[in-house]
């Protein structure tokens, strides 16, 4: 009851900031985990996604993120967590229940697959959920239909294999608790424009998609 009413009170704490108008942040967090993965990667991504999304949704994140390790019980104190790489992940039994305690009690864990993780990642999510199965939003779901309306579902930022991007989910009683984009590498998309060399255009379309996600767990 007690990592719930701390979940509770940050999404009050963030509603009351952003609809009244009052001097408060809120901080977001990159999730550090262990199995030689670059959980580090995209370290200008965060930060641009909060300034884009402090500019355009009118939200109050604080302009830099903090690392919370998976097991770590601060997890608590962040109602959104990001995660990406390209390697190997490893959760603990205990550090797999901490994250699925932290997502029942009302967190939201976004990972983005920067390429080469996907082998690695869906065997870790179902050590968090065994009982749930990952399914792929349809394009109507309202994570694409927030600000920005994506009717395709989520964009391709980075070709990668050619394979299409897909967004797909966990989901909880109903609420949806870990949104896992594969094959679209957004977070290179909200990295600084000479990093990748993207277009305007392709950064553009990150962003929003990336807003898209904010704003819906902040709005849930």
């Amino acid at each position: 009851m007690k990592k719930q009413f701390v979940i509770l009170l940050i999404f009050t704490i963030f509603i009351s900031a952003s609809h009244a108008q009052v001097q408060a942040s809120v901080k977001i967090g990159l999730l550090k985990y262990r199995g030689g993965g670059d959980w580090y990667a995209d370290p200008t991504a965060l930060p641009n996604l909060i300034a884009f999304c402090n500019t355009n949704l009118g939200t109050n994140i604080y302009r830099i993120h903090d690392v919370v390790e998976v097991g770590s019980p601060d997890i608590f104190n962040y109602p959104f967590v990001h995660m990406t790489g390209h390697g190997n992940v490893i959760f603990s039994d205990a550090e797999a229940q901490n994250l699925r305690n932290y997502l029942i009690a009302g967190g939201f864990l976004h990972i983005d697959d920067n390429y080469g993780m996907d082998e690695f990642i869906r065997p870790q999510m179902q050590k968090i959920f065994p009982e749930l199965e990952m399914v792929e939003l349809p394009f109507d779901y309202p994570i694409y239909n927030q600000k920005y309306k994506f009717q395709n579902g989520i964009p391709k930022i980075h070709e990668h294999d050619g394979k299409p991007a897909q967004g797909f989910g966990y989901f909880w009683e109903g609420r949806l608790v870990i949104y896992y984009s594969y094959e679209s590498d957004l977070s290179d998309g909200w990295e600084d424009a000479d990093v990748h060399n993207d277009s305007p255009e392709t950064r553009l379309k990150a962003l929003q998609m990336g807003a898209n996600i904010i704003e819906y767990v902040f709005n849930r």
